[in-house]
């Protein structure tokens, strides 16, 4: 099964989560190169506050690198172009708030996403992005928690880390 792509869900709401951070969704023409794509086309880029897509983007990476913007900290996201950076446990806090935002989008929810993830590579030691979810990603959500980036009922907040 094919992951799901910007093309298959609902524009404005993939927009609205988007702008809910005050970040700024920018689309790409059909065939046009992605700027600050880490991974090269089709996936979504970053530079400053705005996130690169085209509709061949898969959600995942969309949902990831905007995950990426919110978890990194204020100083890293001022120069943000590219590369997030951060550490394993910030890596794993951005996997783990994707799932959550993904519940969100109508016609893409926590199982798809999950399914994409393995379909796309994500590794994970549990041996899946479903396992992970159940196991380690425990660690993540205490992280995003702690960040107050969720709440104790595992609702994403709107808020960027500081």
């Amino acid at each position: 099964m094919p992951v799901l792509e910007l093309r298959d869900v609902d524009a404005r709401a993939v927009a609205d989560c988007v702008a809910r951070f005050g970040a700024v969704l920018e689309h790409v023409p059909p065939g046009a190169a992605i700027p600050g794509s880490f991974w090269g086309e089709p996936e979504a880029g970053l530079a400053d506050r705005r996130v690169f897509v085209r509709q061949d983007t898969p959600v995942h990476s969309l949902l990831h690198e905007l995950c990426h913007f919110v978890c990194m900290t204020a100083a890293r996201r001022q120069s943000l172009l590219r590369d997030a950076g951060g550490d394993a446990d910030e890596e794993c806090a951005v996997c783990c708030l994707q799932v959550l935002l993904a519940d969100t989008l109508p016609g893409v929810g926590r199982e798809r996403l999950l399914r994409d993830m393995d379909a796309w590579g994500y590794s994970f030691r549990e041996g899946s992005a479903s396992a992970w979810w159940r196991g380690d990603a425990s660690f993540a959500r205490a992280w995003l928690l702690e960040r107050g980036l969720i709440d104790a009922g595992l609702r994403v907040t709107g808020r960027l880390r500081t």
